[in-house]
């Protein structure tokens, strides 16, 4: 039997920019670690990339003014509604920034206590105090400002409401709050809305369009053509997109799939192995302190051949020890539970030996892992591999 388990490497590359080869950088970068860290590739090795780079490389960027353009197009009004966006100077900051200066005044509802993905707005504890119920009460700007304008963010220390008036107010540009958890009531105010939430956005769409809304746009159809040249993203638009510079915004990958089958093939060429290959964005994880669900990407990983299709379909060792083999110990129930893992079921779903285990997409699973490893700071490690995350304690 093996001694170790799933590995995961974080891959060291040259700094990335515009035009690079990435499939070059990738498998150079790979072959060159296995060379000094002497670990030899296996069939369902897993080389995952971040999505930053798989943007960066191919220049899919727009400019502010580019995204102002498309805005300006797509709305007839000057007035317009933004709907449950996020809390984020790094994702929709920018995104603000493009759709004040395409209009003259904008109305923004933001939901409390925190965002989609947790980033607090105000001190959840507080609501009690104040006997306002988050399900059905409506906080108008001055008593937002008046019982919660002093809130700052656990994490960095901004009170995310002054960070967006002061963005639009910048750009000439009117900006009103309210605070809600019902998106039609943005439509007392405005009838033309950008829905700014990421993964429940079709059901606010959905809400909105019910209510009596004119035009109904979701981030998703923002910048999804090129406008004079702009990069773009057909399928998720300004979802997943992040600041590149005070002027240009960095999107979510539109090409990759042909990347992700040249890096495959390329590797077959060099270790004869099939190793599999994904581009990777924000995990799915939550923060225990800051409660923070972490995935502001539309999805974990937009491209991936297609051995990661899938979920794991395992048994719990725990519970197999602890009832089935309660009364084996060492070699013996060493050797039962290799046995029951190899003559499982090929599906598990719903039995109760897998109770606490975690049949997520593969997908999702290992773009999580490797989104830890590679980090977001300064690791240098936007190639991860990982390894035997197939195997279990059978083989």
């Amino acid at each position: 039997m093996r001694t170790v388990g799933t590995i995961v490497r974080g891959i060291r590359t040259p700094i990335i920019k515009e035009g690079d080869n990435l499939k070059d950088i990738v498998v150079d970068s790979l072959m060159k670690a296995s060379e000094s860290e002497k670990f030899d590739f296996h069939d369902k090795d897993v080389v995952a990339i971040t999505e930053a780079v798989v943007s960066i490389s191919d220049g899919n960027y727009a400019t502010i003014d580019e995204v102002a353009k498309d805005v300006s197009n797509k709305f007839n009004s000057k007035h317009i509604g933004i709907v449950f966006p996020i809390l984020s100077r790094n994702r929709f900051a920018l995104c603000l920034k493009a759709f004040a200066r395409s209009m003259d005044k904008i109305t923004m509802l933001l939901s409390y206590p925190a965002d989609e993905v947790g980033n607090d707005i105000l001190n959840s504890d507080e609501l009690e105090k104040y006997n306002i119920n988050p399900y059905t009460d409506v906080i108008s700007e001055e008593e937002y400002e008046d019982k919660f304008g002093d809130f700052k963010h656990i994490f960095t220390g901004i009170n995310m409401v002054d960070f967006y008036r002061d963005l639009v107010k910048k750009e000439n540009c009117e900006i009103q709050f309210i605070f809600a958890n019902h998106p039609e009531e943005i439509l007392k105010y405005t009838k033309e809305v950008i829905a700014a939430d990421i993964h429940t956005r079709e059901k606010t769409k959905k809400r909105l369009i019910q209510f009596g809304a004119s035009k109904v746009l979701g981030l998703d159809e923002i910048m999804n053509k090129s406008i004079d040249g702009s990069g773009y993203n057909s399928k998720y638009g300004l979802l997943g997109s992040n600041r590149a510079t005070e002027e240009k915004i960095k999107l979510f990958p539109e090409n990759g799939e042909k990347l992700i089958n040249d890096i495959q093939s390329k590797l077959k060429e060099l270790t004869g192995k099939t190793i599999e290959v994904m581009i990777y964005g924000d995990g799915a994880f939550k923060d225990p302190v800051g409660k923070i669900w972490e995935l502001a990407d539309p999805v974990v990983s937009p491209f991936y051949t297609s051995g990661l299709v899938g979920s794991p379909n395992e048994l719990k060792l725990k519970y197999l020890s602890d009832n089935k083999f309660s009364n084996l110990k060492g070699e013996e129930l060493q050797k039962a539970i290799q046995e029951e893992i190899i003559n499982k079921d090929k599906n598990l779903k719903g039995k109760i030996e897998t109770q606490g285990t975690t049949p997520r997409r593969y997908t999702d699973l290992i773009g999580s892992l490797c989104d830890l490893t590679s980090g977001s700071g300064d690791k240098g490690t936007p190639v991860v591999l990982v390894q035997n995350y197939f195997t279990n304690y059978a083989e």
